[in-house]
């Protein structure tokens, strides 16, 4: 009787017995390695945690994860994990005189930070370009997903290395939106985990590239400044018309040219003592000239004149009583009298002119 009490009570601890928590392990980024043990629900105990790449060393955690005052994980930093994630890790939990460890393979538990510096531009050749960084472009694969004027999103695959992807001619009507996502390729050990998508860069019928973009407010000063500008505007544009610093000066249009003759006074619009000075009626009168003419005493000897004298002289004088109005009609000449007078010298004036 006392052995099969014994034997129930043994059976009835073995199924009632807590297993050890399962650990599970992520390489974040090539940052640190976050392990967590509350898969199964919350632990009822706070374990310590301790792991690492060498199962004769590991490292106890540093940076505890907890949920309600529980542990439930830990993110521990290494080195080289770039090239470590090909080794075997090893996670020891211990609580009291129980210790449970575990080995984990890290290859294809690589989770990546979503990308960064998403960028869209209308290139030149009249296509959509999105542009992004990544760690490690070489070793990592992209994927993208779009969507025009908010319809259902289109996913598309993107070569590894590649860190752009193209749409072609876009509507300028329509808005784009795109994000992307990445992962470890395969030619560096591919990962089963895919990074959480990036933030979305839009493309619109208004060219906006801001991604989550909100219109800042205003100022408060920016209205008081307009009203400021305004007001010393109109208070300039008074002051200049009171003291006659602009003036607004009205031109006659000119005619256009036409065989009909326009009257140049009326389109000129003289004043009435100005207009007096375009009358065309002129009046020229004549002024006298005289000729005189030096006649020697034997030419006036040799002459069959009657007249005695030595030297004569011819005048011809102009009436200048008489005005000759300039019409068209005339020649321009004028019409004067013309009249001859001898000049007889006497003879004190002879002898001089012989000496």
């Amino acid at each position: 009787m006392p052995t099969r009490l014994l034997l129930f009570l043994c059976l009835i601890g073995h199924v009632f017995a807590k297993e050890p928590p399962d650990v599970d392990c992520l390489v974040v980024h090539f940052k640190y390695v976050a392990c967590s043990w509350n898969k199964q629900g919350p632990p009822e105990v706070n374990y310590t945690f301790s792991s690492g790449f060498n199962e004769k060393e590991l490292k106890n955690c540093t940076t505890y994860v907890s949920q309600n005052n529980t542990i439930t994980g830990c993110n521990q930093t290494y080195e080289r994990l770039k090239y470590n994630k090909f080794m075997n890790f090893f996670t020891r939990l211990a609580h009291g005189n129980k210790t449970f460890q575990m080995h984990h393979l890290l290859k294809d538990k690589v989770l990546l930070f979503p990308p960064t510096n998403l960028t869209v531009q209308n290139g030149s050749d009249f296509n959509l370009w999105f542009y992004w960084n990544q760690t490690s472009p070489d070793c990592v694969d992209s994927e993208v997903r779009y969507r025009t004027n908010n319809n259902k999103w289109a996913v598309s695959a993107v070569s590894t290395g590649r860190q752009k992807y193209c749409i072609n001619l876009p509507s300028s009507s329509s808005r784009y939106e795109l994000q992307v996502r990445s992962r470890i390729a395969a030619i560096c050990g591919e990962s089963s985990f895919w990074s959480d998508w990036s933030e979305p860069a839009v493309w619109g019928s208004n060219n906006s590239t801001v991604t989550n973009h909100i219109n800042p407010p205003l100022p408060v000063w920016m209205p008081l400044l307009y009203t400021v500008g305004a007001f010393i505007f109109i208070l300039a544009v008074v002051l200049m018309l009171h003291h006659e610093r602009v003036r607004f000066i009205s031109i006659s249009v000119v005619p256009k040219p036409s065989l009909a003759l326009y009257d140049i006074e009326d389109w000129l619009q003289f004043s009435k003592g100005l207009k007096g000075n375009f009358k065309t009626n002129y009046n020229e009168h004549a002024c006298p000239v005289r000729e005189y003419c030096h006649v020697s005493q034997s030419d006036n000897e040799s002459s069959d004149s009657s007249d005695s004298s030595t030297f004569s002289n011819t005048t011809d004088q102009t009436d200048c009583s008489v005005s000759a109005p300039l019409t068209n009609s005339e020649d321009g000449s004028s019409s004067c009298s013309s009249s001859s007078s001898v000049f007889v010298p006497t003879q004190e004036e002879q002898q001089q002119d012989s000496v």
